[in-house]
């Protein structure tokens, strides 16, 4: 979800046009470069993290932590200057990284990646 999400931005399809106001358009259109670094870090280091815990990597952890991170500076600017159209989502984003890195190191606790 969050690759297509950020993808769909990157490329300012027609959907992610659809699903915005105008305002929230603006808000996103004028990002610091940093904060849609921190994006698309955020989601594709999840998503390959993903796939390692799948096959069972220990490099998975890694990656999550540095999804974990960016998703703490992205979030965290998004919040701090109140950019969030619903606080629930932003945070629920924030306690599935922090899960996500739970799990992962938690797995590798019990042996289970290699």
């Amino acid at each position: 979800m969050g690759v297509n999400a950020y993808l769909q931005q990157a490329y300012n399809t027609e959907s992610y046009r659809e699903m915005y106001s105008p305002e929230q358009l603006e808000i996103a259109a004028n990002m610091p470069a940093f904060i849609t670094a921190a994006f698309a870090i955020a989601v594709f280091s999840g998503a390959l993290a993903a796939i390692g815990l799948i096959l069972r990597k220990s490099w998975s952890v890694k990656l999550w932590y540095l999804s974990l991170i960016a998703v703490l500076v992205q979030m965290g600017y998004i919040l701090i200057n109140g950019y969030a159209s619903s606080i629930v989502m932003t945070i629920m984003i924030i306690a599935f990284a922090c899960l996500f890195v739970w799990f992962a190191r938690k797995s590798e606790a019990n042996g289970w990646l290699s």
